[in-house]
This record gives structure tokens, C-alpha cells and sequence, in this order.
């Protein structure tokens, strides 16, 4: 049986009515992310940071779009909400796979304290860059209902 959104209900997610202003809240701060990210005062870790936000919450963005957000009671929302993409709004496996090889690393980077290269800052900004493509595409050719503008 293919795995489902549906099959996560209560595991690792919740069932919540997708709602326009609430989607347009998360694209907004995910733009606003994606802005700091390029930010050439900031450091590696910084502009990380801030692309890495914005991956969580287009990620975020393409749950609700379902009818569904992470149970973030539970541990693992994040790994939660990069692996549904697949499913959610149909990113390719291999893209899913870079999104949660950066999570990891995000992960690790602020269990240690380990310095984030800048190539590895530019890989997770090119990487939410390609993402919002993704869910605005997605969203405007399956729930234009939920784009306010």
C-alpha cells in the first residue's frame, strides 16, 4: 500500500482545514527568509539558517495546502514535513533527499557548533529557492483557492 498523508494522522500529523491567511503568513516569512539568506554581511551559519527556515515552512505551506500540519508535540517534525514533499506536492525523491541531507546537517551543526561553509549555505539557499518554485507552482495549478493575491 502506498504510503499516504492520511497514513500519518496521529503518528506524525494532524488534520487541519487549509486556510488562506495562514498560508500567506508562512509564504510571506518564507520570502522574508529567503531575502536574509542572501544577505552578504551575515555569516555562513546565519544565511543557513535563515534558507533552512524557509525550506520548513514551504514545507509547512505544502501540508496545510492538504488539510494537514506536523504534530509538533512529537519529535521529528521537521523530518516529517521534508519527507511528505513527495507526496504533499509531488518534489522529486532526489530534491527530498538534498532537503533532508540539509536538515541533518542543520541538526548536527547546532548540536556541535560546527562552522557551516559557504557552499553549504549557497546549496540551502539554492535549495528553498527551488522549493518556493515548487509549492507556488504547485499551488497556483492545484489550490489557487489558497493564494490570497
Amino acid at each position: 500500500m502506498p504510503m499516504t498523508l492520511n497514513n500519518l494522522l496521529g503518528i506524525s500529523l494532524d488534520a487541519v482545514p487549509p486556510d488562506p491567511a495562514a498560508i500567506g503568513k508562512l509564504l510571506a516569512a518564507a520570502q522574508r527568509n529567503l531575502a536574509d539568506a542572501q544577505l552578504a554581511g551575515l555569516s555562513a551559519e546565519n544565511r543557513f539558517d535563515a534558507a533552512y527556515k524557509a525550506i520548513m515552512q514551504l514545507a509547512m505551506v505544502a501540508l496545510q495546502a492538504n488539510g494537514y500540519r506536523t504534530l509538533t508535540s512529537k519529535p521529528g517534525h521537521h523530518q516529517t514535513a521534508i519527507q511528505t514533499l513527495t507526496i504533499s506536492v509531488g518534489v522529486a525523491p532526489a530534491q527530498v533527499i538534498v532537503l533532508d541531507a540539509l536538515r541533518k546537517l542543520r541538526n548536527l551543526s547546532e548540536d556541535s557548533g560546527d562552522l557551516i561553509p559557504d557552499a553549504v549555505a549557497a546549496e540551502c539557499l539554492a535549495s528553498a529557492q527551488a522549493l518556493q518554485g515548487h509549492v507556488l507552482a504547485w499551488l497556483k495549478s492545484h489550490r489557487p483557492d489558497l493564494l490570497s493575491g
